[in-house]
């Protein structure tokens, strides 16, 4: 499994971005996908997650309205759009896959065990 998350950057607060993630390693599409983020001294936090179909999103409560995940199967890609960005916002951002094949978004927070690099994303205020 190779996860690579990229499109990360400098933004100012208020601004958007969108993190993209290819996994090249496996069939893509059994595979429920996430992101998660990551500041220095504190533990790597769920941010989103997405179904194998697509058929279900979970969102983390301090990201909701703000983040959108989604994913195109036929291209190998996961994706988090990021609109009105906070300074608190900032952080490495992972891409991550379950462990387990056909999971729902909420089931694949419980199997995550595949990790990307990270990429950094600094919004400044």
């Amino acid at each position: 499994v190779q996860l690579q998350a990229f499109g990360g950057g400098l933004v100012q607060a208020g601004g958007s971005l969108r993190l993209s993630c290819v996994d090249s390693g496996r069939t893509f599409s059994n595979y429920a996908k996430g992101w998660f983020r990551q500041t220095p001294g504190k533990e790597r936090e769920f941010v989103a997650a997405i179904g194998w179909r697509s058929q279900s999103t979970h969102i983390a409560g301090s990201v909701k309205g703000r983040f959108t995940i989604s994913r195109d199967n036929d291209k190998n890609m996961v994706y988090l759009q990021m609109n009105s960005l906070k300074s608190e916002d900032t952080a490495v951002y992972f891409c991550a896959a379950a462990t387990k094949p056909y999971l729902s978004a909420q089931s694949m927070v419980r199997f995550v065990g595949t990790w990307g690099q990270g990429t950094l994303v600094t919004v400044s205020s």
